[in-house]
């Protein structure tokens, strides 16, 4: 495994990260616990060092998993932690005309960040998001002053957003605001408009790059059809609804060849497109089962496409706004 530097923090974070949805139970059903916490130990093992959960999975059950394998392995200075509290009005992707008052007041982002440190049996977090965020929210400095005083605290050592799906632009003034240490943006092979201005933005100012969706919700896969049924509440029913489960379908088609090719698999390539960008410090795919840490582990050995195939993914960029 591979490490790059996760900006001016200077954490070392392994190019593949452990993104810890799955494990709350709320992506694809219900999960049982013992296979998560397998999944977390072959991760480990296989040199992941960077987990990254939120309160909202499984309602801070994906905290707990990791607070339990990090506690029994004693590994708490062996792995960095990033962790997200959800908006007070539980509104994403966070609204232009919400205050922040609204969202994220200072009692509200003390009171939660206290939850998930208690879930997570640690006294301070590695790196500590907004899980949602807009430039507006800049206008008002209270909330920044609460991080600084949680900085100050030894509580949070590093600060970061959680930039909003397919709304790089709502990301930029916080990062030459130089508040922001870190960022977890939604990029892939569909979705590449980070890209335009936001990673230069970031490379300017020393801003690391946590790379989610990487395999845009799991249809760069491969495994996604026309038919495919989702289990009640999973949110990719919602993400997939109607006849956008068919478009995706057969964008994903249309790069199956070149990513098959250049990788042997889907989503190693799909992966693999995300590292070659030189500004993305790690990707957080998915991981729920030994298996699956296997197969995403090993893409950091591959290393990133040629430039030729990442050029030819290029033209299969798909812009699309806030309705998806």
């Amino acid at each position: 495994m591979k490490l790059r530097k996760l900006g001016r923090t200077g954490l070392e974070i392994s190019e593949v990260g452990f993104g810890g949805s799955g494990i709350g139970g709320q992506t694809s059903g219900p999960l049982e616990d013992r296979q998560s916490m397998a999944a977390l130990q072959r991760a480990f093992e296989l040199g992941i060092n960077y987990f990254d959960t939120a309160l909202v999975y499984g309602y801070g059950h994906s905290e707990r998993l990791l607070a339990e394998f990090i506690r029994r392995e004693k590994l708490r200075e062996k792995v960095i932690i990033a962790t997200k509290i959800p908006p007070m009005n539980l509104h994403w992707p966070a609204s232009a005309h919400a205050s922040v008052e609204e969202v994220y007041p200072v009692h509200h982002i003390k009171t939660l960040i206290r939850e998930s440190l208690r879930n997570l049996r640690v006294q301070y977090l590695d790196v500590f998001m907004l899980h949602v965020f807009h430039d507006h929210f800049l206008e008002e400095d209270g909330w920044q002053r609460a991080i600084e005083s949680l900085k100050a605290e030894g509580v949070v050592r590093f600060f970061g957003i959680s930039v909003g799906r397919f709304e790089p632009q709502s990301a930029l003034r916080a990062v030459r605001s130089g508040i922001v240490d870190v960022l977890q943006v939604h990029y892939n092979v569909f979705e590449q408009s980070p890209e335009d201005e936001l990673f230069a933005a970031a490379k300017e100012h020393d801003v690391g790059i946590v790379c989610r969706s990487p395999l845009e919700e799991s249809a760069l896969a491969g495994r996604l059809a026309k038919d495919t049924r989702f289990a009640e509440g999973d949110p990719r029913s919602i993400y997939f609804a109607a006849e956008k489960l068919t478009e995706v379908v057969d964008r994903v088609e249309a790069v199956r060849g070149i990513l098959e090719e250049s990788a042997g698999d889907m989503a190693a390539g799909a992966l693999r497109f995300c590292l070659s960008h030189p500004q993305v410090s790690t990707v957080i795919p998915g991981i729920r089962t030994v298996e699956q840490a296997e197969l995403n582990a090993a893409v950091s050995d591959a290393g990133p496409l040629s430039p030729e195939v990442v050029e030819r993914l290029r033209a299969h960029r798909w812009d699309r706004r806030g309705a998806w």
